[in-house]
This record gives structure tokens, C-alpha cells and sequence, in this order.
């Protein structure tokens, strides 16, 4: 017997980034945290909005109120000549005697074409005009005595313009008489992007602390629910038989049900393994006296007897071990089987047995490589495979097990027998077929592994192996480490 060291482990997939991540719509912590970000994220961009949009007004409504006090001085200093004409006297604000300062004033009077025609205007104005809109005298005749404020883009020298008309009545005067004032807003606009800039900066980090304390938050608070599918894990690997935690009211119930269903479970199961025993016991009993009986005497009628005895004798091993099969593999969720010490078992005991034939048997597994049901089941389907191996090869039986994907086993029994034709390996697999008459046994060795592995969903495929002899493949749930 040869037996393979630990270095003959396999690697397993492990679990990463997908893990987490999974598919979208798929984790309740992404989801809520996805919606809390995304309210979050709606929250903070309406602020920002909202801030930026406040300064701004403020910081224009500061300018109003000083072009306010310029138009409220422009016509303090308005005076009506005797022939009608309107003169404006000199402004005591230093920066509108300037030439070009960014501080403006202008008094214009209405047509009767509707438009506006320019009376009197700053010496920081020179020969330019403050921009105004072809419908303004409307809408200052609509709002008269109100002022009206609004940004220019081109001012004497370029520069942005804030920009407020006032259409007066002034006494002595038939006519009505429109005021402007104008001043740069630069400052003002430079100030607001500053503000602008770093509110979102605020905002941003703002953001990215809330979002990461509703991480914590949900991390926190789904915990329970992590403890919870870590310990159900633990039940289905074999590491404990019950959940065990205590919970949140709002998670006990879940734990309890759960243990209530591993509680049900097993009881179905012990109950029907006590029907199968009882069952057993009541046909095996009769059906042996009945052998008995026909093998006392000679004659057709007690030879078709015993035939038909043994027959239904075979049909009754067959749908117990069935039975047991589906009851064991029920009750195997979370039994942990160690696979090299099974095989190390049987390949002693195989040894032995047939040590007159020479038989060596080479054996290799993982250490850590452990079967997810019983320990007998996984005797019962090496043995008849090994025992099967033993009895057909000329000298060597070869074992191979490990990991294949997440959550099972690939286990391959090879020889260097005659093999086994390709049209007759499905035949093989059925209930009490025999290959060769001359050889003691049953036929039931590889239906019972097949019926055994198909109860633990798993499956076994029959081809040639590079000995020579029959490759059985075995696909079996393995236990997480």
C-alpha cells in the first residue's frame, strides 16, 4: 500500500471581490447601502445647489442695494431747467467721477418710439452706455417707480456689469425720467465661485463620511444575519448540530425555526429508519422460511419456489438499501467524513485479503479532503469499487481523490485489468448484472455504489484507464474545511 503525503493537496477556489460584490440586486448590504448613497448623493447636490445659489443672491442683493443709493443720489441731483430740459448735478460717490472705475450711473428718457434716449450720464462712463434690452421701458413703465436689476456682460471695459433701472416721476416734469446704475461684479463673481468650490468640496466629504458610516451602519446592524448564515454554515459542514447564538428579536424566531426544521428533520429521518428496519424484518423472516421450506424437497414446483424467493429476496435488498441510502444521505447533511482514513482503512483490509494475488494498492488524497455525509456510506462505495479493482486487476489498484468545484470531490479507482467494454458499462451499472458468471459474487457491487453516490447527488461514469483495466469516476459533495 502506497499513501500519499500532504504535499498532494489540490488547491481550492476561494472567495474574493465576487463574493462581495456579487450580482447587482443580489446583496441586501449593497442594496441599502446603494440607497442610502444615492439618497444621499440627491441630498447633498440639492444643498450645494441651493448654498451656491443663496450666496449668489445675497451677494447680489448687497449690490442692488448700493446701485439703489447711486439711482436714490442721481435723483436727488436731478434738476429741471426752465426750458424743460433735465440736468443732473455731480455725485458726492468718488468712484462714478472716475473714468472707467467699474462704478456707473446714467439717466435716460422715453421716446416715443418706445426706446430710450440717454440724458445725462457718469464721467466713469466717458462716451459708452450701460446695456439695456429693447423691451425694458415696457417693462419699467409696468413696474413703474420699482427697480429692475439685471446682468450685463459688456461694460466699458469688458467687464461683467450688475446693472438696476428705476423709470421716476420727478416734480416740475410731465415726462418720466429712467435711472441706471451700474457697478463691476467681478469681485462678486469671483467670490461666488470660491464659495462654490469649496462648498462642494465640504459637501464632498461631507458625502463620503456619511457613506461610510451607513456602511458601518449596515455592517453593524446586518451582523446578526452574518452570524446567523455563518453558523447554518457550520451545521451544513459538519461543525455543530444546531444554532446556538442568541439574537435580536427580530432574528431569534428565524434561529429558532431553523433549529425546529434541523429537529424535524430529524426525526423524520430516525422514523424512517425505524420503518425500514421494521420492514425489513417482517419480509426477511418470511421470504427465509419460504427458502427453507423449498430447499427441504425436490420438484419443479420447489425449484421455481426457491428461484422466485431469491428473487424477491433481491428486490428487497435492493429498495432497503435504497431506503437507508436516502435516509443516511437526509441525515449526512453536515457529517464530515475524512477520506484518506477510509481509503487507508480499506486498502489495508483489501490487502489482506487478497494477498495471494499480490494486489498493491496506491492510494492518494488530500489530508484535509473530507466527504459531506456518513462515514459507512463512503465505506460501502470504496469498498465495492476497491473490492471490484482487486478482484479484477492483475496486480495494481490505483486510488486518486481530491477537490474539484466549490463544495465537491472527484474520486478516480483504477486498475490494470482487462477493462471493461464501452457497450457494456451502462449494462454494469444495473441491479444485479454480472459481467462473468465465473467470478463469486452478487452483481450488486456497482448498483449499490451507483444508487449510494445518486442519493448524495452526486454521480459515477465508467471509461478505460491509462492502466490498462476500468477507470470509475466518482463525483461526491465534499465538506469545507
Amino acid at each position: 500500500m502506497i499513501k500519499a503525503g500532504a504535499d498532494e493537496t489540490s488547491s481550492r477556489p476561494k472567495g474574493g471581490w465576487g463574493r462581495w460584490l456579487g450580482r447587482p440586486g443580489r446583496s441586501l448590504t449593497r442594496r441599502l447601502i446603494w440607497l442610502a448613497a444615492a439618497w444621499i448623493l440627491a441630498a447633498l447636490i440639492v444643498a450645494g445647489l441651493l448654498l451656491t445659489s443663496l450666496f449668489q443672491e445675497s451677494a447680489l442683493r448687497r449690490l442692488g442695494n448700493t446701485l439703489g443709493d447711486t439711482i436714490d443720489e442721481a435723483v436727488v441731483a436731478s434738476v429741471i431747467r426752465p426750458d424743460g430740459s433735465l440736468e443732473v448735478g455731480e455725485i458726492q460717490d468718488a468712484r462714478t467721477q472716475r473714468l472707467l472705475s467699474g462704478k456707473y450711473w446714467m439717466v435716460a428718457e422715453p421716446t416715443t418710439a418706445g426706446r430710450l434716449r440717454v440724458v445725462a450720464r457718469s464721467a466713469s462712463l466717458g462716451e459708452a452706455e450701460l446695456d439695456y434690452s429693447a423691451d425694458l421701458a415696457t417693462r419699467l413703465q409696468s413696474a413703474f417707480g420699482q427697480t429692475i436689476s439685471y446682468n450685463g456682460e459688456d461694460g466699458p471695459k469688458g467687464e461683467p456689469l450688475r446693472i438696476a433701472a428705476s423709470m421716476k416721476q420727478l416734480p416740475d416734469r410731465a415726462e418720466p425720467v429712467v435711472f441706471f446704475a451700474g457697478v463691476d461684479r467681478s469681485d462678486v463673481d469671483a467670490d461666488t465661485r470660491q464659495f462654490a468650490t469649496v462648498t462642494w468640496v465640504a459637501l464632498l466629504l461631507l458625502g463620503a463620511g456619511l457613506v461610510a458610516a451607513v456602511f458601518i451602519q449596515v455592517r453593524v446592524g446586518l451582523r446578526p444575519l452574518f452570524d446567523l448564515r455563518d453558523e447554518i454554515s457550520d451545521v451544513r459542514k459538519g461543525r455543530s448540530h444546531r444554532v446556538e447564538g442568541v439574537y435580536p428579536l427580530e432574528i431569534q424566531p428565524l434561529a429558532e425555526q431553523v433549529n425546529r426544521l434541523l429537529a424535524h428533520n430529524q426525526e423524520t429521518v430516525e422514523r424512517q429508519r425505524t420503518h425500514v428496519g421494521n420492514l425489513a424484518h417482517a419480509l426477511k423472516t418470511p421470504l427465509a422460511v419460504m427458502l427453507a421450506e423449498a430447499g427441504s424437497r425436490e420438484g419443479a414446483l420447489n425449484d421455481m419456489v426457491r428461484r422466485q424467493t431469491r428473487v424477491m429476496q433481491d428486490q428487497v435488498d435492493h429498495h432497503l438499501r435504497r431506503a437507508r441510502a436516502a435516509a443516511r444521505a437526509a441525515h449526512g447533511l453536515g457529517e464530515r467524513t475524512e477520506v484518506g482514513e477510509v481509503l487507508d482503512e480499506l486498502a489495508v483490509m483489501l490487502e489482506r485479503v487478497f494477498e495471494e494475488k499480490g494486489v498493491e494498492i496506491d492510494w492518494r488524497a488530500p489530508d484535509d479532503l473530507a466527504f459531506l455525509g456518513e462515514r459507512q456510506d463512503l465505506q460501502e462505495i470504496f469498498g465495492n469499487l476497491m473490492e471490484n479493482a482487486a478482484k479484477w486487476c492483475r496486480r495494481r489498484v490505483r486510488i486518486s481523490a481530491g477537490p474539484s468545484l466549490p463544495g465537491q470531490m472527484t474520486a478516480v479507482v483504477e486498475d490494470d485489468g482487462p477493462g471493461l467494454p464501452a457497450d457494456q458499462r451502462d449494462t454494469a451499472l444495473k441491479r444485479g448484472t454480472r459481467m462473468d458468471e465465473d467470478t463469486p459474487g452478487t452483481g450488486l457491487g456497482l448498483s449499490i455504489v451507483d444508487e449510494l453516490t445518486r442519493a448524495y447527488g452526486g454521480r459515477v461514469t465508467l471509461a478505460d484507464s491509462d492502466m490498462g483495466g476500468l477507470k470509475v469516476v466518482l463525483e461526491l459533495p465534499a465538506a469545507e474545511s
